[in-house]
């Protein structure tokens, strides 16, 4: 059963989905106290930042992935998609050799003398 400061708590919790801390739980109000200062903090650094300027490179990398040049998509990017490519088709084919030898020696076990 619940007692009436209880219920009063959870009916607060429910109406404005914050947690309002009693008056005689230091813990709880410390740590609202810490919350509501961390919020300040988060506003303030956000708002008084200084704008940048960022390029859009947007246009760039799509005339750059839309040309008609006969490479795959996936190698558009340059050498480092090239190099990328390679490591994972390389990954790919010793990770599937290693499945074929594991099930091989799965088939066949050792005999026991």
């Amino acid at each position: 059963m619940l007692t009436s400061k209880r219920r009063r708590r959870r009916a607060e919790v429910r109406s404005s989905g914050v947690l309002v801390p009693d008056t005689d739980d230091q813990g709880y109000k410390k740590m609202f106290r810490h919350m509501i200062a961390l919020r300040q903090v988060a506003r303030r650094s956000i708002c008084s930042s200084a704008p940048r300027q960022v390029e859009n490179k947007v246009p760039q990398k799509q005339k750059l992935f839309q040309e008609d040049n006969g490479m795959p998509v996936h190698l558009k990017g340059g050498s480092a998609d090239a190099l990328l490519y390679r490591t994972t088709m390389g990954l790919t084919v010793l990770g599937v050799g290693y499945v074929l030898y594991e099930l091989v020696k799965a088939a066949f076990p050792q005999k026991k003398d």
